[in-house]
């Protein structure tokens, strides 16, 4: 398949790059010519302006956004009607709040344009491990993007699927960055815990790789903090400062609006805008645990 990438992000180059190889044709969109160049040595096709992207792909077209949540996506596809076709589709692959994208899945049915949802999880490590993709949607839309997935997937029927109609993908990713915020809270306060016993003068480091195999506990982000704290497990570097992208208060959001009780993702949240105010070493640990897997910036003291 053909499809149009705008975005080209750390993210958006990594999907680009793994569809190339799975022989579908790319063209990239950015904000910068530097970022359009970078993907053009990279073996996609540039396109500088939104136009030269329109023009270059062929009806029906598929443009999948990977741009940041909020105003840019609502800027960005406003920019895009008056140049596509009936029957082209749009996809959202970014963080946007679930209710936005029901209200741009309406907007743009109003002018005969689908338009798909994507929350896609995978991070840094999504150009050789894979993307998870929970998508939302018209199934039949869905369908015809199927062999975009199944590029990006871990396999072709593994780590992706349409799980309802237009929002529904963003609201699971959603939650599962709710989900992600009380399991990354859980390992920095069991890791602070012990590092606090100096009696035993515990390697964090070495706990870490023990419990990666057989053990009750073990999962992706243990080994990606193990990997982290193998380059020293002293963080001292590392502000305890710790960033929220906003999906975790809008899990927090939506259990109050539906009466659900979610207090391991609320605390961890709270957690979240404490680590601004005062430091820790479980601060350190989750701040260094974003950057492992995300990419996400850390604060450091030079």
């Amino acid at each position: 398949m053909e499809l149009g990438i705008i975005g080209l992000g750390r993210m958006g180059s990594n999907m680009t790059v793994r569809l190339l190889k799975g022989g579908h044709r790319v063209v990239g969109n950015a904000r910068t010519k530097e970022s359009v160049d970078r993907i053009v040595e990279k073996g996609a096709e540039g396109a500088y302006t939104l136009d030269e992207l329109v023009n270059k792909l062929d009806s029906p077209r598929v443009i999948w956004l990977m741009i940041p949540a909020g105003s840019p996506v609502d800027k960005t596809i406003q920019a895009l009607i008056p140049e596509v076709d009936q029957g082209d589709i749009i996809i959202d692959g970014g963080n946007s709040y679930y209710k936005d994208t029901k209200r741009r899945a309406n907007l743009l049915k109003e002018k005969k344009i689908n338009f798909v949802d994507v929350g896609t999880s995978g991070g840094v490590w999504g150009l050789t491990e894979g993307y998870s993709m929970m998508v939302g949607g018209e199934k039949a839309v869905v369908n015809k993007l199927s062999p975009i997935f199944e590029t990006l997937a871990p396999a072709s029927d593994k780590g992706w699927g349409h799980v309802g109609p237009n929002g529904a993908g963003h609201f699971v990713k959603m939650v599962h960055n709710g989900i992600e915020y009380g399991l990354m809270q859980a390992y920095a306060e069991g890791f602070s815990l012990m590092k606090k016993k100096e009696e035993f003068k515990l390697d964090m480091h070495q706990i870490a790789e023990i419990w990666s195999y057989g053990s009750v506990v073990r999962s992706w982000l243990l080994d990606l903090t193990a990997q982290a704290l193998s380059k020293g497990s002293d963080l001292n570097k590392i502000i305890p400062y710790v960033e929220d992208s906003g999906e975790g208060r809008w899990t927090v959001f939506e259990a109050i609006d539906l009466d659900v009780a979610a207090p391991v993702i609320t605390l961890s949240l709270l957690k979240r805008l404490s680590s601004r105010d005062k430091e820790s070493y479980a601060d350190r640990l989750l701040a260094l645990m974003r950057e492992s897997f995300g990419g996400h910036a850390v604060k450091r003291n030079e």
